[in-house]
């Protein structure tokens, strides 16, 4: 069992995330991020905006409603967002960053350089593109056959 790839990738997945939730720091404060939370404060920096809409993190992340609402709620909860009914639509949520979130995404960041120097230690820069290259085509693949459906 142990040989099976998806059985592998999840393992791999579930460690970093411990990694990445325990470290010393981030036990002593609530003020981290799950790796959700953060490509999502992380997209809404990158892309310069102050406001986004969920159905956009929806399409972006490829999450379901459902659980983009759930991460919202609990980012809301810990003072990183935000949600406003659109003026314009009621049905619509807009999500809109908290001061505070930039100043914790940089210091997450740094942390996630931490996380990727371990896992790619004695790990030459061809294998991990190669990696990459791999898992790009895996993600096509699922993407492809969600496109059948």
């Amino acid at each position: 069992m142990e040989e099976n790839l998806l059985y592998q990738i999840k393992n791999l997945e579930t460690k970093i995330i411990r990694l990445f939730l325990t470290e010393k720091e981030n036990l002593c404060t609530k003020m981290t991020p799950t790796p959700t939370q953060f490509q999502i404060m992380e997209y809404m920096l990158n892309q310069g905006k102050d406001v986004v809409y969920q159905k956009e993190l929806e399409n972006v992340l490829g999450l379901r409603r459902a659980t983009i609402s759930g991460v919202l709620k609990t980012m809301e909860k810990n003072h990183f967002i935000k949600r406003m009914t659109d003026e314009d639509d009621t049905r619509v949520k807009r999500v809109v960053l908290e001061s505070n979130a930039k100043k914790v995404l940089l210091k997450q960041k740094e942390k996630m350089k931490n996380i990727e120097k371990l896992l790619t230690k004695n790990i030459s820069i061809k294998e991990q593109n190669e990696f990459i290259r791999i898992l790009k085509k895996m993600q096509k693949n699922i993407e492809r056959s969600n496109e059948k459906c």
